[in-house]
Order: C-alpha cells, then sequence, then structure tokens
C-alpha cells in the first residue's frame, strides 16, 4: 500500500464544499414548523434549481475546521504586521461587549433605556481626552479614516468661521499614511508633501518654504510610520501655529505614547485614535473600527455629532443626552459609532488603569528596540535611532547582493510560522519591512522571531531561489498578485 503525499492529502481535506457532495446525504434536519406556514414569494422571482451540496455534519464540520487552519491568525503565532498595532485582543473585552445589555442595545431606543450604555460612551469620551490632553472627543467617526476626514473638515469649519476663506493649503509628510492626503482632498484642501530629513524628522527647512497666508494646517503622525519620534516636534508646532495653522495628529501609531505623552501637550488642535489599533477591538478583515476625533479648545465646538453630554437633576441624579456641540459639523454616520469598539475600548482602559496604560507604549517600544538591536547589521536601518513601538528595516542590501527582495523574506517567514511584515511601506523607504511586536509578546517569541530573520539572511546568501520559491509549505504557494489584483476569481465554477 502507498502513502498519499502529504501535498495531495492537504489537498483531499481542503476540497470545495461542493465537491463533498454526494445525492441524499443530509447533515441536518429541520423541526417541525411551530408558527403559521406564510405564502411563499410571487413564483416568477424563484430560481428553478438552487444547487447547494449535500453533505453529513461530520463532512461540513471537518470542513470548516480544516479551511480555519489554512488561515493565519494571532492565536496561532506570531504576528509582526507594523503600522496595524493591536493584534491579541484581551478576551476578557470580548466577553464585555457580548454581554446582553451591551449587545443587544439598539441605536433607534430612547434615551432613558439606554442610560448606561450612554454612561460608557461619556466616560470613554473622558478617558481618550485625557490620555491625548485634549479638551473634548466624539466617538462618531467608525474608522480611523473617517476620523481623519473630520478632523479636516473641522479645520475647515475653524478657518472659515474665522473668515479665512484663503486657506487652503495642508501639509502632509512624506511618510505619512495614504489615508491622510486622501482625507484632506476630500475635503477640499490642496496637498502640500513636505520630505523627511536624514534622521527621519520633519525637515524644517522644506517646512519653512511650505508655509504662509493659504496655509489651513499640517498632518502629523507622532510617533511616524517610520516608527520614529519627530524631534523637530516643537519647532514645527512654532512655524504652522505661528503662520495660522491647525496641527492635526494621526493617532494610528497612539499606543508609543499613551500613558507617556499627550498629544494636546506638544500642540496639535485636533487627533483621531483608532480604538481598533491602540484599545483591543480586533483589527483586520474590513472592521468593525472606530476613530474616535479628539479635539482641543479651538476645535472642539466643531467636533462631530453626537456627542455625549451629562447633566443633574434637581435630586442630582446624573442624565446622559445625545447632543451636539455649538457649531458641530455635523454627523459622521446614520448612528454613533460602533457600539462593540466602544465597549472593548472602555473594558481595556479600566481593566489596565492608569499604570497599566503606561506598561502597554513601554513594552512596545523595548520590544521594537529589541529587534532593531539584534537584527542590526543582517539587515539595513535606513535610520539607524531608537525607535518607538515599530522599526523599519530594509532588505535592499540582500536586494543588491543576493537578488532577494523584502517581498521574498517576507513570503519565507510564512514557512517559519511567522505572519509577514508590512512591506514596501513607507513608501521613502526602499525595500522595507516594517515590524512591531506591539507589547503582548514574550522574549522567547521575539528570539525566535530575530532567530528566523537571520536564518533568512543567511539563506538568501547561500540559496536564494529558496526565497524565491517561498513560501514552500503553505495550501497556496507564490501566486500571481498582479494577476490576482486585475483578474480575480472570485467564483466557483464546477
Amino acid at each position: 500500500m502507498t502513502s498519499t503525499p502529504k501535498h495531495d492529502l492537504e489537498s483531499l481535506n481542503r476540497r470545495l464544499l461542493m465537491e463533498r457532495s454526494v445525492p441524499g446525504r443530509v447533515g441536518y434536519t429541520l423541526p417541525p414548523l411551530d408558527v403559521p406556514e406564510q405564502e411563499g414569494p410571487p413564483a416568477e422571482m424563484l430560481r428553478d434549481d438552487l444547487p447547494m451540496p449535500e453533505v453529513s455534519e461530520g463532512e461540513i464540520v471537518r470542513y470548516f475546521s480544516q479551511m480555519s487552519q489554512a488561515n493565519f491568525s494571532i492565536d496561532h503565532n506570531f504576528y509582526p504586521l507594523g503600522s496595524c498595532t493591536m493584534k491579541y485582543n484581551p478576551k476578557l473585552d470580548d466577553e464585555m461587549a457580548s454581554m446582553p445589555g451591551m449587545s443587544e442595545v439598539h441605536p433607534r431606543q430612547q434615551e432613558a433605556g439606554v442610560q448606561g450604555a450612554l454612561k460608557l460612551m461619556y466616560q470613554l469620551q473622558g478617558y481618550l481626552a485625557e490620555m491625548t490632553g485634549m479638551a473634548g472627543a466624539s466617538l462618531a467617526p467608525m474608522a480611523g479614516a473617517e476620523g481623519e476626514l473630520a478632523g479636516m473638515l473641522m479645520t475647515r469649519a475653524y478657518h472659515l468661521a474665522n473668515g479665512d476663506t484663503g486657506r487652503k493649503k495642508v501639509l502632509i509628510p512624506d511618510s505619512a499614511h495614504g489615508t491622510n492626503p486622501a482625507s484632506a482632498a476630500m475635503a477640499g484642501f490642496d496637498v502640500v508633501p513636505i520630505p523627511s530629513d536624514e534622521e527621519g524628522n520633519t525637515d524644517l527647512a522644506a517646512l519653512q518654504a511650505a508655509v504662509g497666508d493659504d496655509l489651513a494646517g499640517f498632518m502629523l503622525t507622532q510617533p511616524s510610520t517610520l516608527g520614529l519620534f519627530d524631534t523637530n516636534i516643537l519647532e514645527v508646532m512654532r512655524v504652522v501655529r505661528g503662520a495660522g495653522g491647525i496641527v492635526y495628529g494621526d493617532g494610528a501609531n497612539l499606543n508609543a505614547l499613551i500613558g507617556l505623552v499627550k498629544l494636546g501637550d506638544l500642540g496639535f488642535d485636533v487627533v483621531h485614535s483608532n480604538l481598533h489599533k491602540t484599545f483591543t477591538q480586533p483589527h483586520g478583515g474590513g472592521g468593525p473600527g472606530a476613530g474616535p476625533v479628539i479635539a482641543g479648545e479651538r476645535l472642539k465646538p466643531f467636533l462631530p455629532a453626537p456627542v455625549v453630554e451629562m447633566s443633574r437633576g434637581p435630586d442630582g441624579t446624573e442624565r446622559y443626552t445625545l447632543g451636539a456641540p455649538p457649531q458641530s459639523i455635523g454627523k459622521m454616520g446614520a448612528f454613533h459609532g460602533n457600539f462593540g469598539a466602544l465597549v472593548r475600548a472602555y473594558s481595556y482602559i479600566r481593566t489596565l488603569g492608569d499604570e497599566g496604560i503606561r506598561s502597554v507604549s513601554r513594552d512596545a517600544i523595548i520590544n521594537a528596540n529589541y529587534i532593531l538591536s539584534q537584527l542590526r547589521g543582517y539587515y539595513d536601518l535606513p535610520y539607524d535611532r531608537h525607535c518607538m513601538h515599530e522599526v523599519v528595516f530594509s532588505a535592499r542590501n540582500l536586494k543588491r547582493a543576493h537578488g532577494v527582495s523584502a517581498l521574498d523574506v517576507a513570503k519565507r517567514l510564512i514557512d517559519y510560522g511567522v505572519h509577514p511584515p508590512t512591506m514596501y511601506f513607507p513608501l521613502i523607504v526602499e525595500e522595507a519591512l516594517m515590524i512591531e511586536p506591539t507589547e503582548t509578546e514574550s522574549k522567547e517569541t521575539l528570539d525566535y522571531f530575530i532567530d528566523v530573520m537571520k536564518t533568512i539572511a543567511q539563506e538568501a546568501a547561500e540559496s536564494p531561489d529558496l526565497l524565491h520559491d517561498a513560501p514552500h509549505d503553505t495550501p497556496n504557494t507564490r501566486l500571481d498578485e498582479a494577476a490576482a489584483a486585475r483578474r480575480p476569481n472570485l467564483r466557483w465554477r464546477p
């Protein structure tokens, strides 16, 4: 008897459900109808035939279990995807969001019946304002990019309220997330890129040359997508605010600062926070996200609606209501954010407390700098200085010496059970590998990753084709990514 090759067995186990179908095989029996039978749709709306798989319960359980094992997740191994922050999400926070009083409320319920939910939102607004050093917050934006857009619309409203109709220009560093220029453009501004200097900070000479009477604002990620704290920040504030501009903070990397530095104290006027990056809401898969926008005194009157307000009755009883700031830019969506994400963030903050929040940033910074120190010399460091929560390496040394690209390194990592880091971003770094360990990873996990990265660098020198053909041990190996993007195959056909 000959054994089935490993890849053939995997192919057999992961066959499409339709291909497992056997006529007459039953996986589930519907219970007797316990409600009055209703008239069906008109016959012309019905299909003559609807092919459905006929499989046993055991087959369908095995199918979905095997499909889940083909996906990589944080429950399996290390996930160093850069600029995405929160990977591991405490299970406690999921439990809190799943409680009936949290998961079964409806946005159209009367305020008197959801006072607990509104109190949670009110306190979360206060926590976010406190941690960022701002005056007020709105939880309405439902993603980080929508929070950015809200901040830019608030900037526009502020200038128009002051009669400054000529302020049309927004400056954005060349290392910024791509959503920054998109948000500014959607708000009606002209985008002007500002280069980074040789240390990865804002180029002050270029900034000085760009400011003028037409300046509306400057969008800055602190720390930057390079994983660096911009040490020119105070001079940046002096120049931009001195020219009458608003300073917007992209809070995507807030987990490097919470408990340590308040953006408001640095001079930022408005910032958004990705709750799905810094405060435990699961990230990825398209949502749901949450991107509250938090403002200083100058922009607080323009926050999007609704915001939760608290008042006291004659007997001192607290009452929470949904309101709008006096010069609000209006609503960002039909209701008031993704409530489940807000519950998770609230639970995360309350569970950690003051000292726990500080430890998040400290441990994330220590982990990233440990990786930096151990891989220096194996991969290029375009900015060889202490980083914050993430470190950006470059595989250009491997590419020039051995023809091995950042993509090859990333694909080879999969063979070692490690998810690839972010590749080719920021755009200003050639062959970029952006690595973010977060605060939750142990030293043992980091040491394994470091050893793997060193091994891959050695493989690049000794056997580059091994990397060119990676990954080797996955259900799908190297795909034609250009063809997949341009001609996706989205439909199963027998």
